[in-house]
């Protein structure tokens, strides 16, 4: 996303077939003080495999400053170790539909009650990407808001695998004992080689 021309290819097809139904969603929950980026089309959209979430949007999906995208190409370090270890297991952006538990831009942990306005959100990426066959929880808000969708919907899990594994960020994986650190990246990588089990 750091190349302007491949921004503006992204931005043009924002409302191809298989992410529109995504960002119309997108469009709808949206208000004038709280931002919701789009999900970029190199994503599989309502034909992905696997639903990633992470915490809250970063700045790198600021529309003025950023690329106004969801994606694992952003120009950011979380962003680019996602990319990564898809690759690393053979899985593209394609297979993907990253989310977050609280949708909106805040830059900052959500609290509870963020968390459950998120819920929904959640639960309509399943409805609207029936093709999702394993949910990966990034982090320890993802994580909490899964178990807030699970109230809600108790029967959502019967038929998806749930992985959960730290964040991709670096002061998720980051700890003063470094077999810790070690322990965290490893989890993560093993994390990954499961969810490209499941869908081999």
């Amino acid at each position: 996303m750091q190349d302007k021309n491949y921004r503006a290819d992204q931005w043009q097809h924002r409302c191809d077939p298989h992410i529109k139904p995504i960002n119309d969603y997108v469009d709808a929950i949206r208000t004038p003080d709280l931002w919701v980026p789009y999900v970029a089309p190199i994503h599989g959209g309502i034909n992905a495999r696997v639903l990633s979430v992470l915490r809250d949007p970063g700045p790198a999906t600021q529309r003025e400053t950023g690329s106004g995208f969801i994606s694992i190409e952003n120009d950011d370090p979380t962003a680019e170790r996602q990319c990564d270890r898809f690759e690393s297991v053979g899985l593209s952006a394609y297979d993907i539909l990253p989310w977050n538990a609280y949708p909106w831009y805040i830059n900052r942990a959500p609290k509870a009650a963020e968390l459950e306005d998120g819920v929904d959100t959640v639960l309509e990426m399943l409805r609207l990407a029936p093709a999702i066959q394993v949910v990966l929880l990034q982090g320890g808000d993802a994580r909490r808001s899964w178990r807030r969708v699970l109230r809600r919907s108790p029967n959502i899990a019967k038929d998806l695998t749930v992985i959960p594994t730290y964040h991709p960020g670096l002061q998720a994986l980051w700890h003063k004992d470094p077999a810790e650190r070690i322990r965290r990246v490893n989890h993560q990588a093993d994390a990954y080689q499961q969810l490209a089990a499941v869908l081999a």
